[in-house]
């Protein structure tokens, strides 16, 4: 049982860890010298070898897809609080339900965002750049690999039950 607990913690602070970095980091959408992510468009300057950014023009598509980002590292952390205290306070036999239930939301949330910016990119990418010479970066990836690992953790809290 410790074992199990150790390893579902371990995977939960992973997704959590994984959802932070996609949604932070500068890795969305990238080309030869061009990135760019929820928050800025950045570009690499050869003269002075660094990368300039600037915010991004804010969209509709853009804002949801970001609030929806924010709300999947919102109600993770939230399960993982609520797993905790349930690990203090619950009594033997009990179900973890609500901690997998937020942890489903967290899963919802990201698909949705996901399924947004891959279906709506060019407007808000907001850019006359050809969009076929650029690649999803890393950021976008992981989030994608956050949907089923997030699914995956919902459905062993759901199932989990406390022992002595």
């Amino acid at each position: 049982m410790v074992c199990l607990l150790i390893s579902i913690t371990i995977l939960h602070l992973v997704t959590l860890a994984m959802l932070l970095t996609a949604t932070l980091e500068k890795w969305w959408v990238w080309e030869d010298s061009r990135i760019s992510d929820l928050w800025y468009n950045c570009f690499h300057d050869n003269a002075t070898d660094t990368w300039l950014c600037a915010a991004t023009d804010e969209s509709d598509w853009l804002q949801s897809v970001q609030a929806l980002m924010i709300l999947s590292v919102v109600f993770s952390s939230i399960s993982f609080l609520v797993f905790v205290g349930q690990l203090l306070t619950i009594s033997k036999g009990g179900l973890f339900y609500f901690t997998g239930l937020c942890q489903a939301f967290a899963g919802l949330t990201v698909f949705a965002a996901c399924l947004i910016f891959t279906f709506h990119r060019k407007e808000i990418l907001n850019d006359t750049r050809d969009l076929s010479k650029g690649r999803f970066g890393y950021c976008f990836i992981l989030a994608w690999l956050c949907v089923p690992i997030l699914f995956l953790s919902a459905m062993l809290y759901a199932h989990l039950r406390k022992r002595q």
